[in-house]
């Protein structure tokens, strides 16, 4: 391990990414770690979400450190508090719950060029030094609400799926879900047996694959646990599945079409009613949105006590929700499974870099960053899982940790440097985005609305490609990539 470096680092959120980047650098010898986070409990995605089947749509071996491998995952889909304690665990054994201050919201952070440091202020109007800044915030913090008229005047009980109210009994109620993604077909199938009747809402049919869950028994988490590499060969297998079906999305499109038919037949084997059928049948290519995974979702929509409509929601009444087509459908509790704003990158936070330049106006026509962690005129400041690098397929995790080790290299030739600043070259970044938005322009992505584009129908979101050749690229920072220069 290398010694220890004077120079300090700030890291906002502590989910996957924040607490990877940590565990990075403090395995390279930076100790002077601060991580700040607005909850009270680490886990970014995993905290916030508790509603009923929430679990991870990538298997639980591949969705984990590479470092922490776990052989004792419940299921081979592990659910949200498995995930959770997975997280807690790790932050544990790699010593970093002291250096998180809990409770702490970033609202701004300003770029000092004399110094060449950043300045970070919280809600409580403390302030923070540090010579690096990270954030680590995600792409789904922020709950989406959908714009509809009248959605505070319903007099029943309702709230948004990443906001799960557990205090609200839905045994014999009428529920109206509103939002058909990747939560809805988790928490749709747990709820249905429960409720008097069901109501979906939904204005954009899904591709669904089967899900291919199972649990894990106590002989195969022994034989994970005692024989080397068998884990390792299970992760491996999920991996190359995962890159394969990401070639579908612009080299092999024969991959997506059969992906599509094992959709298409998903579908016809679980719904027998040909107009329920149709509804359900997506009009947009496979992958254009997010593909969801589930064995449930069409068989409780299949239940007597379930409706499915596809007019359109035109507002929101005290006693539940009007349709295009002039229907009242009352109800006694409401749920938004509508999604997160996820291209509003690090809203609503401040970041102002050189000259006062604040990112939100570098971003007004999208979000866009040197393989989604470094903008130009923002020194010293990295992202991880920042603007196009979710995947569409495969796990995210993979892309955290080559992102961390790249940050990393970027510390370490700022802690040979006392005094100076990183900050990649603007020619460089455009190059970059220029290239990646062509390529993006042959994805599925750019023929549909989806959260994976902004207003102006740029795709902020995605990496469109493997993950391998994500880390290929990022393998090592190349120094004429960026200036390094003194602090003014």
């Amino acid at each position: 391990m290398s010694v220890a470096r004077p120079i300090s680092v700030l890291i906002i959120g502590t989910g996957f990414g924040g607490i990877g980047v940590a565990i990075e650098l403090r395995r390279h010898g930076f100790t002077d770690l601060t991580i700040l986070e607005k909850a009270l409990d680490l886990g970014g995605v995993w905290r916030e979400n508790t509603y009923p089947g929430a679990a991870c749509d990538v298997p639980s071996p591949l969705y984990s450190y590479s470092f922490e491998p776990k052989p004792d995952w419940p299921q081979r889909y592990s659910g949200q508090a498995a995930i959770h304690e997975y997280l807690r665990g790790v932050a544990g054994r790699h010593e970093l719950l002291d250096r998180i201050e809990f409770g702490t919201e970033v609202t701004e952070a300003v770029f000092d060029e004399k110094t060449g440091r950043w300045t970070v202020t919280t809600a409580d109007d403390a302030t923070h030094h540090a010579d690096v800044l990270i954030s680590a915030v995600g792409q789904l913090s922020r709950p989406q609400y959908p714009s509809i008229p009248g959605v505070g005047s319903f007099a029943g009980e309702s709230f948004h799926s990443a906001m799960w109210d557990h205090e609200v009994n839905l045994a014999g109620k009428r529920v109206a879900c509103i939002g058909t993604g990747a939560s809805a077909v988790q928490y749709v199938p747990q709820i249905q047996p429960q409720v008097e009747q069901l109501t979906l809402f939904q204005r954009t049919a899904a591709w669904v694959l089967p899900k291919f869950d199972t649990d894990y028994s106590p002989v195969q988490h022994k034989l994970f646990a005692r024989i080397p590499g068998m884990l390792s060969v299970e992760r491996l297998g999920w991996w190359l599945t995962a890159e394969i079906s990401s070639l579908g999305l612009v080299e092999l499109p024969i991959i997506s079409r059969l992906v599509a038919r094992m959709a298409a037949r998903n579908l016809r084997k679980n719904v027998d009613d040909p107009e329920l059928r149709a509804k359900l049948t997506p009009d947009y290519p496979i992958a254009c949105k997010r593909t969801l995974f589930s064995s449930d979702y069409f068989p409780a929509l299949t239940q007597p006590n379930v409706e499915v409509t596809t007019a359109a929601v035109t507002e929101i009444t005290p006693r539940g929700v009007r349709t295009a087509d002039g229907a009242l459908h009352e109800a006694d509790v409401i749920i938004y499974g509508t999604g997160f704003k996820g291209t509003e990158f690090l809203w609503p936070m401040r970041i102002s870099g050189r000259g006062g330049r604040e990112l939100a106006d570098v971003w007004a026509d999208g979000a866009h960053a040197y393989y989604g962690m470094a903008v130009p005129e923002f020194p010293n400041f990295f992202m991880v899982y920042g603007p196009n690098t979710n995947l569409g397929v495969g796990s995210i995790i993979y892309m955290i940790e080559t992102q961390s080790r790249y940050i990393r290299q970027a510390v370490q030739l700022l802690a040979g440097k006392p005094g100076h600043v990183l900050e990649v070259r603007a020619e460089t970044e455009r190059t970059f985005n220029d290239a990646l938005q062509k390529r993006l322009e042959r994805t599925p992505w750019n023929f549909c609305s989806s959260w994976y584009r902004n207003a102006a129908g740029r795709i902020t979101n995605n990496w469109p490609g493997t993950v391998t050749s994500y880390r290929r690229r990022v393998r090592r920072l190349e120094p004429q990539d960026y200036t390094l220069t003194p602090a003014a």
